[in-house]
């Protein structure tokens, strides 16, 4: 489910907004300069599609949303449980605290989610927008805005990243630990 939850960035507990209507967090983030859209799923698609089908299977949106050609990197991520490996649990966790602190990337940060979630955390001003990502949706953090990304304890998704720069990933870390104050994805999910 998405979901886009607004709280003050003094006091989490201080919740402006809390909605699961599509329309309602588009309009939301757009105002703020976030761009969100919902792409169609084809009923083939799973976590299990190849990136090079997954890629092939949205081509056109993918040119519609480069269209001046900006993005020279476009790839897909993907994070699936291995209850084989028994190295899973700490990679899990080295994967998800490696972008849990608040940081800011040097281009837009555009991702697609095709299957999974996750949770950016757009600190805006005196707002904090927590903003889930389930399959079907397409974000843009603007660049240069201060942000924190959560897959959650049981991490598990598929995305599309879309980037400038080989190296455009590359968070530059504010040292603030404003995140420890706000809740996890996980919280979210179960409020």
């Amino acid at each position: 489910m998405t979901l886009l939850q607004i709280m003050s960035d003094k006091h989490s507990g201080d919740v402006t907004l809390r909605t699961t209507d599509d329309a309602v967090i588009a309009a939301e983030l757009g105002k703020r300069g976030i761009m969100f859209e919902r792409w169609p799923l084809p009923a083939e698609l799973s976590g299990a599609t190849s990136a090079e089908d997954l890629l092939a299977e949205y081509a056109d949106r993918i040119a519609a949303l480069d269209t001046d050609g900006r993005f020279k990197f476009i790839d897909v991520a993907r994070i699936h449980p291995d209850e084989s490996d028994p190295e899973w649990p700490a990679k899990a966790v080295a994967a998800r605290t490696k972008f849990l602190d608040e940081h800011r990337h040097a281009e837009d940060e555009v991702r697609f989610f095709a299957a999974g979630q996750g949770c950016f955390y757009l600190h805006l001003g005196d707002e904090v927008l927590a903003t889930v990502c389930t399959a079907g949706d397409l974000v843009s953090v603007p660049a240069g805005t201060l942000h924190w990304f959560d897959m959650g304890t049981q991490p598990e998704f598929v995305a599309v990243r879309f980037f400038e720069e080989q190296d455009g990933w590359i968070g530059d870390f504010t040292g603030d630990k404003i995140s420890a104050g706000f809740p996890t994805l996980d919280e979210l999910l179960a409020a």
